[in-house]
């Protein structure tokens, strides 16, 4: 694994787990941990279970021990990294957004589907997907309980950089992650809006803004936040987005409206989607994730209303695997849902889902947003 802070302990986590809780055709060895800080990256191998560990991330590719790459890095280091593993005969899984630009998302999937001729498997870590709740809903749109979906309704909502003197990290700066609250959060209801529908996204009109210009520079607050007022702190340029909001249209004729955002006050992970149908209806909050809310248009009006199902049955998506019902999973568990059908599909020659060619179709999503923000929120072609 390359990269071992918040999503590197997510996956480290998966990775130990996996095996234990899912009947695997092959068990995951934690092999090594690749970072760029000598003494973090020694910690965080035995924090988190890895053999051994590494500040040449290059070197892992040389060793016939290692035979999956998980790529948990900014986005900046996705195209190097994914295509030196392919290119090495490594099984890659990568974080998303898959890319910072669509040039590289297509450099990269066109690598992926040669790589696939030889053997060799990639996927991208929309993790959202493997939530049992979502991953019924699927279930549930694909043998037509909604009927003809004509309204996605999506938002990914967090507030942990509402104060203005939190430092300028990683995520704010273009260079490293791409894009701000599009491509951080939004692109992952971008994936479940298409994932869910089975409909592609095919033009977008939407507006990006940014609150906050400037901030302190990370190093200057020595890890800590800044306290307004302080002139005298050094500060750096925000070049991404604070927040975006756009429409959609998908080529099966919904009606899509997103909203992502690092500044709704109060709201820690609220990544919620709607959809209606001709037949029906289902709604999702992640901040309630065993839970899904689902509306039969097809009985009478007088028996009609939305129902709460606890998605923690045995035959339940993932949740068999687990605990009796009633007793709830929580975030980490879609991440070693993620390694399970990763490491089946690897061990058994089956193409993993989702694919690079997935990330892409997200990440051609993200850039038409931002041209179409540029044009003043104009509609424009994915």
């Amino acid at each position: 694994m390359i990269g071992h802070a918040f999503m590197g302990a997510a996956h480290a986590q998966a990775w130990r787990t996996a095996h234990r809780v899912f009947d695997l055709p092959a068990r995951p060895v934690m092999t090594v941990v690749a970072g760029r800080d000598e003494q973090a990256t020694r910690a965080a191998a035995q924090r988190q279970g890895w053999a051994g560990h590494t500040t040449d991330w290059r070197t892992v590719l040389e060793r016939d021990d290692v035979h999956v790459v998980d790529v948990c890095t900014p986005g900046d280091t996705h195209a190097e990294m994914a295509l030196a593993a392919l290119g090495a005969g490594k099984h890659v899984l990568c974080e998303k957004p898959l890319a910072n630009t669509v040039a590289e998302a297509e450099q990269m999937a066109a690598a992926a589907r040669e790589a696939e001729r030889h053997g060799v498997w990639s996927s991208v870590g929309f993790s959202y997907r493997r939530t049992p709740a979502l991953a019924y809903a699927r279930e549930l749109v694909a043998r037509g309980a909604l009927g003809t979906v004509r309204h996605v309704r999506a938002h990914y909502l967090q507030d942990w950089i509402v104060d203005p003197a939190f430092p300028l990290v990683w995520r704010l700066q273009k260079d490293k992650a791409g894009s701000g609250a599009l491509g951080d959060i939004g692109a992952h209801v971008v994936d479940l809006a298409q994932w869910l529908t089975g409909q592609r996204l095919t033009d977008v009109a939407g507006h990006l803004t940014r609150f906050v210009e400037r901030r302190p520079l990370a190093e200057a607050t020595s890890g800590l936040r800044a306290t307004s007022g302080e002139d005298d702190v050094e500060t750096g340029e925000v070049t991404v987005d604070d927040a975006a909001v756009f429409l959609g249209r998908t080529d099966g004729g919904a009606l899509a409206t997103f909203e992502a955002t690092r500044f709704a006050t109060g709201r820690k992970n609220a990544m919620r989607i709607e959809l209606n149908g001709s037949a029906g209806s289902l709604a999702f909050d992640f901040e309630a994730m065993n839970e899904l809310d689902v509306y039969d248009g097809t009985v009478p009006a007088r028996d009609a209303g939305f129902r709460r199902v606890l998605v923690t049955e045995p035959d339940h998506p993932y949740a068999g695997a687990w605990w009796p019902p009633g007793h709830g999973l929580g975030y980490e568990h879609t991440f070693v849902h993620q390694v399970a059908d990763f490491v089946r599909d690897v061990a058994t020659g089956t193409a993993p889902s989702p694919s690079f060619d997935d990330g892409l179709q997200v990440q051609r999503v993200l850039d038409a947003v931002e041209r179409s923000s540029d044009a003043g929120a104009t509609w424009t072609p994915v």
